[in-house]
């Protein structure tokens, strides 16, 4: 079963703009070939001042990404950040609001599709 999961991730803001997007290009490839996830939304915050110095920084760049995947290969993303230097801050955690709406927007089709359905019965008799 699939959920909605949301990352964000802070990158080394000295890093050069090529490479701060390659970075953001890897994470995305990650998430679709290793997680096997379906990007829904990709926000670019750039660069941010932290709200307390973190390591030797700050300020960082920051991504917020919203996926799909399944539970059990999110990990995959986690291990990736761990030996990514150039990502200094990350958390991972999941929209269950997002899941939550798509449900209940899925269901309020559906019944109004059955109820459309019923008043074509009603006519037809």
């Amino acid at each position: 079963m699939e959920r909605i999961y949301e990352t964000m991730f802070i990158v080394d803001p000295n890093l050069p703009d090529e490479e701060r997007e390659g970075i953001v290009e890897k994470v995305k490839a990650w998430i679709e070939e290793r997680v096997g996830g379906k990007i829904d939304s990709l926000d670019r915050m750039g660069k941010r001042k932290l709200a307390f110095k973190v390591k030797r920084f700050t300020e960082g760049d920051y991504t917020v990404i919203i996926f799909r995947a399944s539970p059990e290969s999110v990990g995959e993303l986690e291990r990736f950040y761990h030996f990514t230097p150039e990502i200094f801050r990350w958390q991972t955690f999941r929209r269950l609001d997002l899941e939550k709406k798509e449900a209940k927007a899925k269901k309020d089709s559906t019944s109004s599709s059955v109820s459309t359905d019923e008043a074509e019965v009603k006519v037809e008799e």
